[in-house]
């Protein structure tokens, strides 16, 4: 992940929970500490996130419908689960990824 995907990210992220993200709404969603967390997502937005953080962040994208449901957490595409199902399993996981980001940041 790039430092101008991670900013689009948070563009995304914000669109798809209904209200825009700052820089530091997303250092708490990350974990990083109040005081000086929203400068490193400034800097990351130039030189691109941490391995770890990347991780997280592309677990986190899967909230919005602009990005891929992770192979790992696809769980909707297996022989278990009815066809006509899956779209609306898939939108289920989104929301419930969008419920997560909004109680993460209270």
């Amino acid at each position: 992940m790039t430092g101008p995907e991670l900013k689009k990210l948070r563009e995304d992220l914000g669109e798809a929970i209904g209200r825009p993200l700052t820089a530091a709404d997303m250092a708490k969603l990350c974990g990083l500490p109040a005081a000086d967390g929203a400068d490193t997502i400034r800097r990351w937005e130039v030189s691109g996130p941490s391995h770890p953080a990347r991780e997280l962040f592309r677990i986190l994208a899967m909230a919005s419908d602009r990005y891929p449901i992770l192979e790992m957490f696809n769980v909707f595409d297996r022989h278990d689960v009815a066809v006509k199902d899956r779209p609306a399993r898939r939108q289920a996981f989104r929301e419930q990824m969008r419920d997560d980001v909004r109680r993460r940041l209270g």
